[in-house]
């Protein structure tokens, strides 16, 4: 193979992907040229464009890894570093630098499983919740020397929804024994607790201001600092009762989605709770989690379904901008890479998705 295959939307995607060692400079030419990081070398040849539908419609697999031994079941950027983390079926965290196109380290949670992973604001440190039924902890986990620094113990059912605050030591976790935990990283204890009537998805807004409490067909919005109050502002999401899955704010704090298990990824505005658009995909089992993710700009929702395929639709239209059908049964996780033309979905494998440099000069040559 001489060069990265084309992708064009509604194509299956499976067929596309490719293990590292082919085209390994060519991958890193190209991911480097979209990695949008404070830090890193500089290039005379770096492209620097908005996402626009072209582009969108234009990405194709970069790079993905194949050697998991189970489905991906988490992964996440690191905020300030060109770091991603997963966690998987065959019970692995993996620590990648995309910059590099390399996986880090592989670390084995065998006697815990692994289920949720995100970052702290340190690039080698991670929370993660546990996947073996018997033990619900969270724990904070040092990357660097394999090495618990702490755990966290309250919740007694699996941990659905977990979710960091960028700019504080604090954090939020959801489960299914309906309770939502408030936490500080520094304290084994949890700082808070709310009792809920179903599945919570929970999120903070990126100032850590606010944070939000999804389930039984309303969004529920909680002041941080006053919490205990209840929450400030209700939300509906148009009389979808199914299980609410993931719920999220845009890098601007204007706009939030919610998805649930009935296959709606819902579209709001986080300031006046105004439903502004309702995508629809295939829907998911109970047990799998249909993700959705803003475009950095908050422009473009990016979504898996239940058939394992992945949409993009434009928030301004509310129309579908382009799809990348699938082999696979189950939804894909999804996330964009901070302030980058790059997403990440992770499968049986993870994929790293950029432009197709050969189209895009044609679009930046026919806009000159």
């Amino acid at each position: 193979m001489s060069s990265i295959p084309q992708m064009a939307g509604n194509q299956n995607f499976k067929a596309f992907v490719f293990d590292f060692d082919i085209n390994q400079q060519r991958i890193r030419d190209l991911i480097f040229q979209f990695w949008a990081r404070k830090g890193g070398p500089e290039r005379e040849d770096k492209v620097s464009l908005e996402l626009t539908e072209e582009i969108l419609q234009s990405m194709e697999v970069g790079l993905a890894f194949r050697d998991y031994n189970g489905r991906i079941s988490s992964l996440d950027f690191h905020k300030a570093s060109s770091y991603v983390v997963t966690a998987s079926d065959d019970e692995s965290i993996r620590l990648y630098d995309v910059s590099t196109a390399t996986c880090l380290k592989t670390i084995n949670s065998k006697k815990y499983g692994v289920d949720l992973v995100c970052f702290t604001s340190h690039p080698t440190t991670v929370i993660y919740s546990s996947k073996n039924g018997w033990d619900e902890s969270l724990r904070l986990l040092s990357l660097n020397d394999n090495k618990y620094l702490r755990y966290f113990k309250g919740h007694h059912d699996r941990v659905v929804s977990l979710s960091l605050c960028s700019r504080k030591e604090c954090f939020i976790s959801g489960s299914l024994d309906r309770t939502v935990l408030l936490w500080d990283q520094r304290a084994e204890k949890c700082q808070g607790l709310l009792r809920v009537q179903g599945r919570p998805a929970t999120a903070y807004d990126d100032q850590g201001l606010v944070f939000t409490i999804a389930f039984g067909g309303y969004i529920r919005m909680f002041d941080a600092r006053m919490y205990e109050k209840g929450p400030f502002d209700i939300f509906s999401v148009g009389g979808d009762m199914s299980d609410a899955n993931v719920v999220k704010f845009s890098n601007d704090g204007r706009l939030m989605l919610l998805t649930t298990t009935d296959g709606h990824i819902h579209v709001l505005d986080s300031f006046r709770g105004t439903l502004l658009s309702t995508y629809n995909v295939k829907p998911v089992s109970s047990n799998a989690t249909l993700e959705a993710s803003f475009s950095p700009d908050g422009m473009f929702v990016m979504s898996g379904s239940g058939d394992g395929s992945v949409y993009a639709w434009s928030v301004r239209s509310g129309k579908e901008v382009t799809s990348w059908l699938s082999t696979e049964s189950e939804p894909p996780v999804i996330k964009w890479a901070p302030g980058s033309l790059m997403f990440a979905t992770g499968s049986s494998e993870l994929s790293f998705w950029i432009p197709d440099l050969s189209k895009l000069a044609a679009y930046v040559g026919g806009r000159k």
